[in-house]
């Protein structure tokens, strides 16, 4: 898969974009997403982020970290976050920006190997830790790479192992349900279940499914794979963050 938005991502950082990055979707207008929102600052992130990155604990893994902007924030507060990020562009510009522990694979295939020695990617540092975190974060809208409801599932059922007793899995999503105020939501799959493709430089990544819940449906699937949902901020524009626990017993 062609790694356009990493490009974009890698072009920005040494100063040379080329153009805009583009956002196709199969319900609207294309949108514009400006490169320069993976590189903000901690003053110019939103409460929404804020908030979680000061709910992080523990051990922390940063999925899809882009280009490394909460790792920063969180290891300059001093805590323990690896970065894993599937793109090796993202991967290389985390690096050159000075995240410290980055693993350049996709989550789903991720597992942890015990060691203390660091070894070398194509496009990063990749440093095996003990196994077990205390916190996974995703943001903006990184539970998305979920893709689906029944890859939601899947995601929680693979959470579990990657946290220790005690762990959390902190994420913010939306519920889009205001894009069908005027027209029929689709019959064939769930209407947060979104087509996206990125465009940048005359070139298009294939096109991809991303993951909008709503809180009720959020929720129900939580509690059948043995998690439970806190929704600790909304910002008043579909947004929430939600904390989600494992019960002790299934």
């Amino acid at each position: 898969m062609k790694d356009v938005l990493g490009q974009a991502i890698s072009d920005y950082h040494h100063r040379q974009p080329k153009g805009k990055l583009w956002v196709n979707n199969k319900y609207g207008p294309r949108e514009e997403m400006p490169v320069k929102v993976y590189f903000r600052e901690a003053d110019d992130m939103p409460e929404l982020e804020w908030i979680a990155l000061q709910k992080c604990r523990g051990r922390i893994l940063d999925i899809g970290a882009g280009a490394g902007s909460h790792a920063l924030f969180l290891q300059k507060m001093k805590h323990d976050v690896t970065a894993l990020e599937i793109s090796p562009k993202s991967a290389s510009v985390m690096q050159a920006r000075g995240v410290r522990k980055i693993i350049q694979k996709d989550f789903f295939s991720f597992e942890e190997q015990p060691s203390s020695e660091g070894t070398a990617s194509s496009s990063a540092q990749e440093t095996p830790l003990p196994a077990g975190f205390d916190t996974l974060l995703l943001l903006m809208n990184g539970i998305g790479l979920a893709a689906t409801l029944v890859g939601l599932r899947k995601f929680l059922q693979y959470a579990r192992r990657l946290l220790r007793p005690g762990g959390q899995l902190l994420f913010d999503s939306s519920d889009i349900a205001y894009l069908y105020r005027r027209k029929k939501r689709p019959a064939d799959h769930y209407y947060g279940e979104i087509q996206y493709q990125y465009e940048y430089d005359r070139q298009q990544s294939d096109w991809f499914s991303w993951l909008f819940i709503d809180k009720t449906t959020l929720t129900s699937i939580a509690a059948t794979e043995g998690w439970s949902i806190e929704i600790i901020f909304e910002d008043g524009h579909d947004q929430y963050l939600a904390k989600c626990e494992l019960f002790s017993k299934i």
